[in-house]
């Protein structure tokens, strides 16, 4: 069953297309929005808080260029996680403060038995191989194999985006 569209309100449309290309690097990057709004840096607030709620907006996180902070040795981890487990490994996994992102993707038989995917950085391959073993000893009992994947350049990270023309 599909979800109907949900119409914005006028206000949290100028919110997000202020927004959507990333907050403003100020000390309170809210009361920058609030006041290119013309309203209160609360209800700003606010309103983000109810986009989210209402599943308009996913997050609001940050997206660091990891190459450009030295972490030139990124690696997407890999992992075949018995399927019965991989929801709680997959939370203590993502949990860990070296993944910057975790999620559950199918698998694709019989070429890529991988259903769980953990990206980590490190300024070395040595660093990034430390770290996917620290994660294996996490998820050893219901793991069956894993690689890691390395990045070769960053690709561009963007978030949500609402069309010129009213969508």
């Amino acid at each position: 069953m599909t979800q109907p569209l949900m119409t914005l309100d006028p206000i949290d449309r100028k919110l997000i297309e202020a927004t959507q290309a990333g907050l403003p690097i100020a000390h309170r990057p809210y009361a920058e929005v609030a006041r290119s709004l013309d309203l209160s840096e609360a209800d700003v607030i606010a309103r983000l808080r109810g986009l989210i709620a209402s599943g308009v907006i996913r997050r609001i996180a940050v997206a660091p260029n990891h190459f450009k902070l030295g972490m030139t040795a990124n690696g997407m981890t890999v992992w075949d996680i018995e399927d019965e487990a991989v929801s709680e490994i997959g939370r203590r996994v993502g949990a860990l403060d070296f993944v910057s992102h975790c999620y559950q993707r199918p698998r694709a038989l019989p070429a890529w038995p991988y259903n769980l995917f953990a990206m980590v950085h490190g300024k070395s391959r040595a660093e990034v191989e430390g770290k996917r073993s620290e994660i294996a000893l996490l998820v050893a009992a219901k793991c069956h194999g894993s690689e890691i994947l390395y990045s070769k350049r960053i690709l561009k990270k963007t978030g949500l985006r609402l069309s010129r023309n009213g969508g």
